[in-house]
């Protein structure tokens, strides 16, 4: 899919707050500083389009892109660390599962991980809480380009043994970097095709 257009058009405090609209929703979350404005920048070819910031959770609203003006992708906090108070990760995390459950035009969640790492305990938490709460969702390993090829190999596999616990088979993902733009043309392909399967 090619993108034609991206712009920001409104960040809310609350679900309730959210444009009302028909288009169809994609939103985004991750721990903090997984690089999630560094990924939708990637998506839309612009630097500048999703401020990023060198403080982890600087997100605190639902922020709302138009893409090519028939569909959004949607930032959402981060959860986990963030230099903040725990009422407002309490606040945040409140947006997010308000959001996930409320928003009826969401039609796919985007959950970012930072493949840097094996399997860290809240982020297999939100995938099984995802999966029993039946929310359409796929995840995207982020910081790719951190990692040698074994490396990388080496913690995929820690996430398929650690998610076929409890999952028969390892939810629909991508590998992705900002830096060497790894990844784009396949998550733009999953949104397109799932556009089309919405007669978008």
């Amino acid at each position: 899919m090619i993108i034609e257009s991206a712009e920001f058009t409104v960040s809310s405090p609350s679900l309730a707050a959210c444009p009302k609209t028909d288009l169809p929703e994609f939103a985004f979350t991750g721990r903090s500083n997984v690089g999630k404005s560094s990924l939708i920048n990637m998506l839309a070819g612009r630097k500048g389009l999703a401020k990023i910031s060198s403080t982890p959770g600087k997100t605190r609203l639902i922020n709302h892109f138009l893409f090519n003006e028939n569909w959004y992708l949607v930032d959402l906090p981060g959860y986990g660390y963030a230099k903040t108070s725990k009422d407002n990760r309490k606040m945040f995390s409140g947006l997010i599962t308000d959001y996930i459950g409320g928003r009826r035009s969401m039609v796919c969640l985007f959950l970012l991980i930072d493949i840097r790492h094996k399997p860290l305990k809240n982020d297999v938490a939100f995938i099984n809480w995802l999966g029993s709460n039946a929310v359409p969702f796929t995840i995207v390993f982020t910081k790719a380009d951190k990692l040698y090829s074994s490396q990388l190999k080496s913690n995929l596999n820690h996430y398929q043994k650690e998610l076929l616990q409890t999952w028969e088979s390892l939810p629909t993902h991508f590998v992705s970097s900002s830096v060497t733009q790894s990844g784009k043309e396949e998550i733009l392909t999953f949104i397109g095709s799932t556009l089309k399967s919405l007669k978008v």
